[in-house]
């Protein structure tokens, strides 16, 4: 039996992001090493039959001696498990577990999800990990992308062969499990934000734009965030303004949830401002799947997922004005005319952003990895 691993920053992400990756891998009769820091999702990951294994990883941390001891820690884990095949997902993993797996003979298959600030900054922090993304990636069996952009970036900075490259439609979204759920037309608005609470997310415009509008509207208008505070990133939204937030009446804060799809079900549109390079984003596929209409930035692994005026609106990134503009654009749309964008939203990853073609692409690169 043929061993693939697959490895990540958080136990959460393979769960949430990797499930039916990993169910698939099972199903072709490969034993699966699930590989991450452990935490609540871990056991959901034995659960699903895979062997799941701690890995320490300082996600957002820039400590060589941490980073060494992550490496360390997957050069152990590879010498003695010997997986044939090694799926990486988030870029310490990129790097890190191609590095120890090229040691032991495993054959690294990568996801470069989007390159966060790395080509925008141009500090010591950023160089490194663009040197380190030169010595690394070139020893991959194969490196998908997420969007056009960051390919081209790669070959830029020659940073791997650009014939063990692909592409991949992000992350893609489960149509089985997002199924289109039109909105009531009860006269509010409801937006929401679904990511980590970062402001490079876009966070602060959001709630500015959500602060014009709600004095503008009233309680016309909601607008609803969901997803982890990552309090340790040096981007984060700490936990007293989001209270601040919320004790002002600005926005509803949700916390974290495992069903997505209830909150994306009870909303008329989806909207992520970021300016960070996305790869592309999970919950704008997944509200599409849903049948929402989506606003978003005209940035990199954001704007794949909206045909402007189609399924969506896209506006400047790090502008509130323009996000404003947008959001009351979609204020002032009649329902009906909300729910035909949907519509196309729906029909857009029905035909690009399929979950399934994503897992297609990852069988594939094992079997000729194997082969």
């Amino acid at each position: 039996m043929k061993t693939v691993a697959i490895t990540s920053n958080t136990s959460w992400y393979l769960y949430n992001f990797r499930k039916n990756t990993i169910l698939a891998l099972l199903n072709e009769g490969y034993r699966v090493l699930a590989i991450a820091p452990k935490d609540d999702y871990s056991k959901k990951l034995e659960e699903l039959g895979a062997e799941y294994h701690h890995i320490a990883i300082d996600q957002g941390g820039t400590n060589p001696v941490k980073d060494i001891s992550t490496f360390f820690g997957f050069a152990n884990l590879y010498r003695k498990l010997r997986p044939d095949v090694v799926l990486n997902f988030t870029p310490k993993n990129n790097i890190y577990s191609t590095l120890a797996g090229r040691l032991f003979g495993a054959k690294s298959i990568n996801n470069i999800a989007g390159l966060g600030m790395v080509f925008i900054n141009e500090n010591t922090t950023a160089k490194l990990a663009r040197l380190l993304y030169k010595i690394s990636q070139p020893k991959a069996h194969t490196i998908f992308f997420q969007n056009d952009d960051d390919r081209a970036l790669f070959s830029k900075h020659n940073l791997a062969p650009m014939d063990i490259t692909d592409r991949v439609p992000g992350s893609g979204a489960d149509l089985s499990r997002f199924t289109i759920t039109p909105s009531d037309d009860d006269g509010v608005t409801r937006f929401l934000l679904i990511a980590r609470m970062l402001y490079d997310k876009g966070i602060g415009h959001y709630v500015e734009a959500a602060r014009e509008l709600k004095a503008k509207y009233g309680d016309k208008v909601e607008f609803r965030l969901l997803g982890f505070l990552d309090v340790n990133n040096p981007s984060a939204v700490s936990k007293q303004e989001m209270q601040s937030w919320v004790d002002e009446g600005i926005v509803n804060y949700l916390g974290v949830s495992d069903s997505v799809e209830n909150e994306i079900a009870q909303v008329d549109c989806m909207v992520l401002p970021s300016f960070y390079r996305e790869g592309v984003p999970k919950s704008l596929l997944e509200a599409c799947a849903m049948g929402k209409p989506i606003v978003t930035t005209d940035n990199v692994g954001c704007r794949e997922t909206v045909d402007d005026n189609i399924n969506g609106y896209l506006c400047e990134p790090k502008s509130t004005e323009s996000l404003i503009e947008k959001l009351d654009a979609m204020i002032n749309l009649p329902h009906t005319e909300r729910l035909q964008m949907g519509e196309k939203s729906r029909e857009k990853v029905e035909k690009e952003f399929d979950e399934q073609i994503v897992i297609n692409k990852y069988l594939q690169a094992v079997r000729t990895a194997i082969k």
